[in-house]
């Protein structure tokens, strides 16, 4: 393996994600010059934050003009699902130096997380080929964002379902995530507990409680298919 082989893998298995981002972050950064960011904000909350919901939401929530303290405790909340992602592809990447690991930290995203989990899962898939993955999807996310703010002068708000392209991202991702009923059970738990919940509970913290009860029901529901499974295997 020469040293580009690395970064030409990556890039053969980020372009799908990279396909997605553009249409994604050219809607972000229309909706951010909207709110009242210059290139230079986009830039730099694309850098320093690079989470597509979380920018969202804040630019959604600066629109409304809600106080600081709020947006950073928010996007916090939303951005806690980097945890679990972080501590998922932990496992294959010991030993590795801390400039490493918060190169790669910085890098992983949702998309970018199912791509080299799956990855690493089927063996044979190299820590710089990760690496690639989520530097090669930063960057498309990254110019996606300043070209959708510079154009952003020249749409009118609220034109070619621009509002909805986040809803849509997600909704792709959930689709590829089915891979059985337990998967299904999990999402239509989760659905219906956001749905519950926000009738009651104000803001967009009924987001965070339904992800772990989803969460908390899907570990549940693995846990008794495992159990009757070797019941089953016992008899």
């Amino acid at each position: 393996m020469n040293r580009f082989d690395p970064i030409l893998q990556g890039i053969k298995a980020a372009w799908p994600i990279c396909v997605g981002f553009l249409p994604l972050g050219f809607a972000f950064g229309v909706l951010a010059q909207k709110a009242g960011l210059d290139l230079l904000d986009i830039a730099l909350m694309s850098m320093l934050v690079y989470a597509g919901s979380s920018q969202f939401i804040a630019v959604a929530m600066l629109s409304s003009a809600a106080a600081p303290l709020s947006i950073i405790f928010t996007t916090f909340i939303v951005n806690l699902r980097h945890f679990l992602m972080s501590s998922s592809l932990a496992v294959y990447l010991h030993g590795e130096s801390r400039g490493f690991l918060s190169l790669f930290a910085y890098g992983v995203t949702d998309e970018s997380f199912a791509i080299n989990l799956a990855r690493f899962r089927e063996g044979g898939w190299h820590r710089y080929q990760a690496l690639a993955v989520n530097q090669i999807t930063n960057f498309t996310w990254i110019g996606s964002t300043i070209l959708g703010g510079y154009a952003g002068q020249f749409v009118l708000a609220g034109s070619y379902g621009i509002d909805y392209a986040l809803s849509a991202m997600f909704l792709c991702l959930l689709t590829f995530q089915l891979r059985g009923r337990i998967y299904l059970l999990t999402a239509i738990i989760s659905g219906v507990a956001a749905i519950a919940i926000s009738l009651v509970v104000s803001g967009n913290s009924f987001v965070i409680m339904a992800s772990i009860l989803g969460a908390t029901a899907g570990f549940a529901l693995k846990r008794y298919a495992r159990r009757r499974r070797d019941t089953c295997a016992g008899n």
